[in-house]
């Protein structure tokens, strides 16, 4: 049985977080584990509440899941703090395939990773990570320079690679332009994807190509192969988003083409 496990915060409207991942993981036929960092009460317009879950909470999660299933990629998404930061590196098994969704701000704005957990990110686990994949705000953050164009995403991507990761998928959806484009950085050079942009906002993108990324790897693809089936499958996923009551869409990791009454 291919097993992926996320580690990430808990998603009350279901459209993003651990949530997200369990129903990506279960749309590429890989079962879903779960080490849950934070409950937040929140939708598809806003986060109205955040509690952390206890560092030994998280640890012993990781550990118990770790000691039956043999997980073949590990996600990590909200980590909220520093102590959960250390708590994933402390627990995480020697020589498991990472993705690390380095979630700090939400779509809404709403602080998701406190500015002194970034050290230990960058310290403890991007050095672990088999693939980074941030956002240009992110990016942006872990490279410590601007990013406003493709070659600037190149560039960051090195900076990023640099801190010890295996390859960089830096997401282009904050830029402007027609097409939406993602650029990987490995150590063999970089390589581009590029799909269409759509005419609205979607809640949980992120983590649902993250979620992809690491299913793939989990069933044995290699970087840059699970890049591209990621990529695929998240544009099918806003191609097919959910319209919501607001003006963000959730996305439909199965594709089911479902409507709110």
């Amino acid at each position: 049985m291919v097993s992926a496990c996320s580690i990430a915060g808990s998603d009350s409207g279901g459209g993003a977080g651990i949530q997200a991942d369990v129903k990506t993981f279960t749309a590429l036929e890989v079962f879903g584990l779960t080490v849950i960092t934070a409950v937040t009460a929140q939708n598809t317009r806003e986060v109205r509440g955040t509690w952390m879950l206890p560092p030994e909470a998280v640890r012993t999660q990781i550990e118990t899941v770790a000691d039956e299933f043999a997980i073949g990629a590990w996600k990590t998404g909200m980590l909220g703090n520093a102590a959960n930061v250390r708590a994933v590196a402390e627990a995480l098994p020697d020589g498991a395939m990472l993705v690390i969704d380095p979630v700090m701000v939400s779509t809404s704005g709403h602080r998701l990773l406190d500015e002194d957990a970034i050290a230990d990110l960058v310290g403890l686990l991007i050095p672990r990570a088999g693939v980074v994949t941030p956002n240009l705000p992110e990016a942006e953050v872990l490279a410590g320079m601007r990013v406003r164009t493709h070659d600037d995403m190149a560039e960051a991507g090195r900076r990023i690679l640099d801190l010890g990761a295996g390859a960089v998928v830096v997401k282009g959806g904050h830029l402007t332009g027609d097409a939406a484009i993602d650029v990987l950085v490995d150590r063999d050079g970089t390589a581009e994807v590029s799909g269409r942009r759509y005419p609205y906002s979607v809640h949980g993108s992120g983590c649902c190509f993250s979620a992809a990324l690491a299913a793939y790897l989990a069933r044995g693809m290699d970087a840059r192969g699970a890049f591209a089936a990621a990529r695929e499958f998240i544009d099918t996923a806003i191609e097919r988003a959910v319209g919501g009551p607001g003006t963000l869409r959730i996305v439909n990791p199965g594709g089911t083409n479902v409507r709110w009454r």
